[in-house]
C-alpha cells in the first residue's frame, strides 16, 4: 500500500486545529507536574514494561499515586486509570485464550500501548512541552470538579486510542515485521469484544446521578452506539497505523503525520469537555427547577 502524502497540507491542517482548539480550551500555559507526588510519579515512568504483568503493576502503583492526589478519590487521571486496569487485566486473560492465534504480538501492542500512556505521564511531570497534546487535555484537568469522571474518562480513551494506539502498532511492527492482516487482525479485533462487554459497567460506575438518569431513559442506545465507537475508532488507529508504516523511512514526514494526529486527537478531547458541560449545566438547571417546586409545594401545603 502506497500513501500519498501533502507535506504543506498536512502542516497547515495542524496549524488550523491548534487554532481551533485553542478557541475551546482554556486560556493561558497549564500548569503542569504532580505535585505533590512528583517524585512517585517520576519513579513509576522511569522504567517502562516489557510485559503486561509490569504494565498492570505500574497501573496499580499509578492508582494508589492518583487516588491520593487532590482531589482526594476524585482526580480525574485516576478514573481513567481505573477504566485501563480493567481492560488491561482482561486482555491479560485473553492471552491464554485459545481464540487468540498469536499472543506474542497481542501483549506485545499492549506493553507498547502502555508505554506511551506512561511517557505521557513522565513528560507531563518534567514541564515537558513536548507531552502530547491529546493528553495534555486530560492532565491539565486532573483536579477539575467540573469535569464529570465519565468523561474524564473517555478523555483518556480518546488521547489512547486516536493517539497512542497507531503509534503503539506501528512500533510493534517494527519488531515483529510488517503487519500480516490474515493472521494478528483477527487477534487485535478480539479487544473490541473486552471493550463491549466492560464499557456499560465502567460507564456506569463514573457517572452522575444524573448521568445515570440519562442512561436509564435511553436503554441500550448507549451502549450500542458506544460499541459503534469503539468499533469505528479502533479500526481508524490500525488504518492509520498502516499509513505511518509506510511513512517510516522519511522521519519528518512521520513527524508531521503524527504531529496531526496528535492535534486532531485534542480536539475531539477539547468538544467532549464541551459536551460533558452542556449535560451538566441541563442537569443542574433540571435539578433547581426541581428542588425550587419542591419548595413551592410544601409552602402551599405545609408538607
Amino acid at each position: 500500500m502506497t500513501v500519498a502524502f501533502d507535506r504543506d497540507r498536512v502542516t497547515d491542517s495542524a496549524a488550523l486545529l491548534r487554532e481551533e482548539r485553542a478557541r475551546l480550551a482554556p486560556a493561558g500555559r497549564p500548569g503542569r507536574g504532580w505535585e505533590p507526588a512528583h517524585r512517585e510519579v517520576a519513579e513509576l515512568c522511569a522504567t517502562p514494561p516489557t510485559d503486561i504483568a509490569g504494565v498492570l503493576t505500574r497501573l496499580t502503583i499509578a492508582q494508589k499515586i492518583f487516588d491520593d492526589l487532590p482531589p482526594k478519590a476524585a482526580n480525574r487521571v485516576a478514573a481513567f486509570n481505573s477504566l485501563y486496569f480493567t481492560i488491561t487485566d482482561r486482555v491479560a486473560k485473553l492471552l491464554t485464550s485459545e481464540d487468540v492465534k498469536d499472543p506474542a504480538f497481542l501483549e506485545l501492542l499492549d506493553v507498547e500501548f502502555a508505554k506511551r500512556y506512561f511517557d505521557a505521564l513522565r513528560r507531563w511531570g518534567v514541564d515537558d512541552d513536548a507531552t502530547p497534546d491529546a493528553w495534555e487535555v486530560l492532565f491539565r484537568r486532573s483536579r477539575s470538579l467540573k469535569l464529570s469522571r465519565l468523561t474524564a474518562s473517555m478523555l483518556g480513551v480518546n488521547a489512547h486510542i486516536n493517539h497512542d494506539l497507531a503509534l503503539a502498532l506501528v512500533a510493534t511492527w517494527e519488531r515483529t515485521g510488517a503487519p500480516a492482516d490474515e493472521v494478528i487482525h483477527p487477534d487485535y479485533l478480539l479487544i473490541n469484544d473486552i471493550f463491549f462487554e466492560e464499557i456499560p459497567a465502567l460507564r456506569r460506575r463514573y457517572s452522575t446521578a444524573w448521568q445515570l438518569r440519562i442512561d436509564h431513559l435511553v436503554g441500550d442506545l448507549d451502549d450500542w452506539s458506544q460499541r459503534v465507537l469503539v468499533s469505528a475508532t479502533r479500526a481508524h488507529a490500525w488504518d492509520q497505523a498502516q499509513r505511518l508504516w509506510q511513512l517510516r523511512g522519511d522521519s519528518d514526514d512521520l513527524a508531521r503525520a503524527e504531529l496531526l494526529m496528535d492535534r486532531v486527537s485534542a480536539l475531539l478531547g477539547e468538544a467532549l469537555i464541551g459536551a460533558d458541560g452542556i449535560v451538566n449545566r441541563i442537569g443542574a438547571l433540571l435539578r433547581a427547577a426541581r428542588n425550587s417546586l419542591r419548595r413551592a409545594w410544601s409552602a402551599l401545603t405545609g408538607r
